[in-house]
């Protein structure tokens, strides 16, 4: 009869360290990162509030058109005459939801390089 041999016996460390690790990742996903806001304060709800966009907004479709003031606009640049005399003025843009990025990038370029100042881009804020 062949002996058993005497088997290591080693801690399971592996296992350890991966209960520890999903133990963190539970604990910053369901900690709070924020201070929650206060229980005594009534947020305004705005549900029938009339949302339009603002005047003087170069508004940018989702086909990438231009419209200020509800003319058409050949060219980003075709807006900063029809700003005034003002050096480097600001421009507000109120770009389409499904508007690409990389649209709304060049447009942006486009503007700066045309002599923009700062540039705004309006945009829809929710807190839920």
């Amino acid at each position: 009869m062949r002996r058993a041999r005497p088997s290591s016996r080693r801690e399971p460390t592996i296992a350890l360290i991966n209960i520890v690790f999903l133990m963190l990742v539970f604990f910053m996903v369901a900690g709070t990162l924020a201070r929650p806001m206060d229980n005594d304060v009534t947020l305004v709800r705005t549900d029938a509030l009339e949302g339009r966009p603002p005047p003087d907004g170069l508004v940018i479709r989702a086909d990438a058109t231009l419209s200020y003031r509800g003319e058409e606009l050949a060219s980003a640049g075709a807006l900063l005459p029809r700003l005034g005399t003002e050096a480097n003025p600001e421009v507000r843009l109120v770009p389409d939801r499904d508007l690409p990025a990389a649209q709304l990038v060049r447009i942006a370029r486009d503007l700066r390089a045309a002599g923009a100042g700062r540039i705004v881009i309006v945009t829809e804020r929710g807190l839920n």
